[in-house]
Parts: structure tokens; sequence; C-alpha cells
């Protein structure tokens, strides 16, 4: 009798502290494996050690996530807490999407990020902080140690000893002369055109003086178009015509895989792959010096607490589960990406000094340049993603980015200069 009772109990307390519980919508971009694994684990294991919360997660296709964004947010039909890629937020807070985190986030937390992070997740237009990513990314150049000494090529160890333009074209040119090379390089084309065109090819404009938009006055003309912006486009050209670049159709592992390229000039998210295949061949170059300095990418997948949430305290408390160092190593660790906490790369036997991946934390706190914080950045990263596919088919490059520029300027008028920025 006493057993029934006790039973009974238990289960009426189970089923009330389930009934209890709030439910929160958790928007997640539904990309690498590794991700999602580790995502799907977090939530899980977080739902079963508190009975206040229960997260309901979400996965949306990755290529598509804006635009289901966009739309959810016209339907007002936005969740609690949402990831989304870091450029997007100057669009997101000017559109009225998401509410500002340094009040909902433990201040320890935020004084314990990366700079980078900080930087991405601020807003211009008021200063406040309105996402926070539990990793950042990094852009360099991956190297075959073997085909690298086999063609005479020096190897640089540190942003201070980088490549310059001539250093780099005469290693591609090396390369290509390299018995067992293929192609000299891989710019990852088999992505095709989308934020990766932006991600992994305005540094280069960048490095040269060249840049999207003119992050004063906010325009782009004279600047996406400048003379350093169609030199550095012509660069990305030349390389391919040349023949040095692998192409499209020809997929993913030639770098890793069949080893029949010298270099590969991608993320920290091929780490894995990339010393799976390689092993001790595998070494991490900085990126070149093509102008007078030399520029990495930066930012990456972040999360954001919605306007329309009514439970943004809630969502914060899943948000600062997710910003643990334990489980911020979790997610970099499965992924390469660099941890988001300076506690958890000091913990990092992958980003921590004498690391194998320590050159991205130089490279953050140096030469990194984020993409422009922006509302028009939409519809900029989508007009340059379509003039570099042109280019890298064969288009004029002075052309391709002249009319890049006047699609830019006609969104901007139309939305009467995105004020405050147009002041």
């Amino acid at each position: 009798m006493y057993k029934k009772l006790i039973f009974f109990l238990i289960w009426i307390s189970l089923v009330h502290s389930i009934h209890a519980a709030q439910t929160i919508q958790v928007w997640f971009h539904s990309g690498k494996g590794e991700e999602r694994k580790v995502l799907n684990e977090q939530v899980k294991r977080f739902n079963q050690m508190q009975q206040e919360i229960h997260v309901n997660l979400i996965l949306l296709p990755e290529g598509s996530y804006n635009d289901q964004v966009n739309a959810a947010a016209l339907a007002k039909d936005l969740p609690d807490l949402l990831d989304f890629d870091g450029p997007y937020i100057a669009n997101y807070v000017w559109s009225g999407f998401l509410r500002p985190l340094d009040k909902l986030v433990n201040k320890e937390i935020i004084e314990d990020l990366l700079p980078s992070i900080i930087n991405q997740g601020t807003y211009p237009g008021d200063g406040r902080l309105y996402s926070i990513g539990t990793f950042d990314s990094g852009l360099a150049l991956w190297g075959n140690k073997q085909l690298l000494k086999k063609g005479g090529v020096r190897i640089p160890t540190s942003t201070k000893d980088a490549w310059n333009l001539k250093e780099f074209e005469e290693a591609l040119a090396k390369l290509a002369s390299t018995p067992g090379v293929k192609w000299p390089l891989d710019l990852k084309l088999n992505y095709g055109r989308g934020e990766w065109f932006t991600y992994g090819f305005s540094p280069i404009l960048q490095s040269m003086g060249g840049d999207l938009i003119d992050r004063k006055r906010w325009v782009p003309s004279g600047t996406l178009n400048s003379k350093a912006s169609i030199e550095a486009m012509g660069l990305l050209q030349k390389w391919v015509k040349q023949g040095w670049v692998v192409n499209a159709a020809s997929g993913d592992n030639k770098f890793y895989g069949d080893k029949s390229v010298g270099l590969s000039w991608v993320g920290h998210w091929m780490w894995q792959a990339h010393k799976k295949g390689l092993g001790d061949d595998l070494v991490l170059i900085p990126m070149p010096r093509f102008g007078s300095k030399a520029v990495t990418g930066m930012g990456s997948w972040n999360w954001g607490i919605t306007k329309k949430s009514k439970h943004p305290k809630l969502a914060a408390k899943f948000l600062e589960f997710l910003l643990q160092p334990e489980e911020v190593l979790r997610m970099a660790n499965a992924n390469g990406a660099v941890p988001a906490r300076l506690t958890s790369i000091d913990q990092s036997s992958l980003y921590q000094k004498g690391g194998p991946l320590h050159l991205f934390i130089e490279q953050l706190k140096t030469i990194a340049v984020p993409r422009p914080f922006h509302p028009a950045y939409p519809i900029l990263t989508s007009v340059y993603a379509e003039a570099v596919d042109h280019i890298l088919a064969g288009g004029n490059v002075e052309i391709e980015l002249n009319k890049a520029v006047r699609k830019i300027v006609e969104d901007i008028e139309d939305n009467d200069g995105y004020p405050p920025f147009g002041k």
C-alpha cells in the first residue's frame, strides 16, 4: 500500500514538473553534422538537468535560413531564440527582430568573451550587444607540408612572416610544376555562390585597400568598384585562368583526400577532415599580405533573442548554458571552431598557445576584419557573390563590380539610406 502511494506521489510530481516547465522555441541552422549532434546533446542535457524550461529545438535548412527568418518575422512567428550568421545582425536589429542581450546575459560571461565576439554582436546604431556566438571563425591557408617542401616553398608560421603577393604567386607557380600536384590551390569553389564568396574572398579586397562598402559613409561607390578592388578581383580571376585553382566540379576532398593539392584556402571547419587525411603533413599557414596588410575573415553563427519572445529571461538561461566553458569546448572540439570564451581557449588543446590551431587566435587579435555591419548586408553579400561568380567564369571585372555597386545603391536609396547609417 505504502509503495503504491509513494509511486503515485512520485508520478504526480513528475507530471506536475513536466507541465510546469515553460517551453521555449529555439531555431538552429542545419549545417555541419558535428554541430547538430552536439547541440542536440546539449538540448537533451539541459532539459534533463532542470524542470523550469523545456527547449524545443527546430532545425532549418542552412541554404534558405535567412529567407525563413524574414518570412517568420513578417508572419510574427519568430522563435524565442535563434542563431544566424554574424553579419546579418545589423539587418535583423534594424528590422526590429532582436532585443539587446547586455542586460539579460550574465556580465561575467560577457567579460570573458573573445573581443571579436563582442565586435560581431554589437550593433553600430546604438552600441548595444544583440548577439553572442559560442564560437568564432577564422580563415587561413592549410598546406600539405610534403608537397610544399618538394616544391621548395617556404612555409610561414605567423602573421609576422606571412607571404606577400609575389611570394604567394611564386608558391603557386612552384607547386604547379611539382610532381603529384594537380592544382596548387583549392578555393572551395564547390561551395557555390553564396556567403562563402563574401567571407572567403572579401579579405583579398581588404588586403589590397578595397572593401565591400565605405564603412564611414556607408556607400559602395568608389570602394567596391575602386581600383584596388578591381585589381584584387583580377587576381582571383587570374589564378583561375592559370589553372591553379581546383574547379567546382572536382568536389571537396582534393586537398585532404586525393592529396593532389598543395594549399587549401578555407576556414577552421575543415580541421578534422584535414587532420584525418594528412596527419603530420598538415600545416596551418597565415593569410598572405596581398597589399599593405594581411586580412582574415571572422564572425560566424551566433545567438539572438527575439523581440517576439514572451520568455526572454528563460531564453537567456539556455544561452548561458550554451556559453558555459565546457559547453563552448564541446562545440569547438566538434567543429574545429575558435572557442568564444577566453577561459575555454586557455583550456583548449587546439587553440591554447602552442596548440595546432593557435594561429587563428593570433589572426583574430591582429588582422581580422568583420563583414560590414549594415542593414543592406543581405543585398550586399548577394550581389557581391553574383559578381564573384561571373568574374570566376571570365567576366569583365570592372563591369561586374560596377553592376554590383548599382544594385546596392538602388537598395540603399529604396530604404532612404537605412537611417541612422546614412547620417
